[in-house]
């Protein structure tokens, strides 16, 4: 079977020869050394470069990516069946990213949170900047609801603290 170069390789996945060293030496994808020492990709490796570009797309981590091609026997490259077995068990990790893609961008005009209180509706979403108690950023694009305000207000009660600022 035929071999090619890594600038050949490079050059035929649309990716820096940089890029393939880094795949290769995080154990993505293999090559073979010639008598020189010089890397020799088979053509089928270009199905794994393929793969890993379309995960890096949906927002899957190399780390997952691996431990998804490690799961193929003797290093072997993916076929169809194969990305349509792995992609299904990422299905829920998507739709979670989209869901919280939706509800960022959703609240971008907003009050984020961050503590400036310099919209309006901060005074309904954050009054008295009560969600720095949760940490600091902008605690809406971090996961905080403002449902969470009525735990800072129970606890205050409870404890007898004022909630201003």
């Amino acid at each position: 079977m035929k071999t090619l170069t890594i600038g050949e390789f490079a050059s035929r996945a649309g990716i820096a020869s940089s890029a393939i060293r880094f795949y290769e030496e995080k154990g993505l994808i293999f090559s073979q050394r010639n008598a020189g020492g010089q890397r020799r990709f088979l053509a089928d490796q270009l199905r794994r470069v393929a793969f890993i570009k379309a995960a890096q797309a949906a927002g899957i981590s190399l780390d997952e990516i691996r431990a998804a091609l490690n799961t193929l026997p003797a290093q072997r490259t993916p076929s169809k069946a194969d990305w349509e077995k792995i992609s299904a068990g990422w299905r829920d990790q998507l739709d979670q990213r989209i869901a919280n893609l939706t509800a960022l961008r959703d609240r971008l005009s907003s009050c984020i949170g961050c503590g400036c209180l310099s919209l309006s509706a901060c005074a309904l979403y954050n009054p008295e900047d009560k969600i720095r108690h949760f940490g600091n950023g902008a605690r809406y694009l971090n996961g905080n609801r403002p449902d969470d305000l009525a735990t800072i207000d129970t606890q205050q009660k409870n404890t007898g603290k004022s909630t201003g600022t």
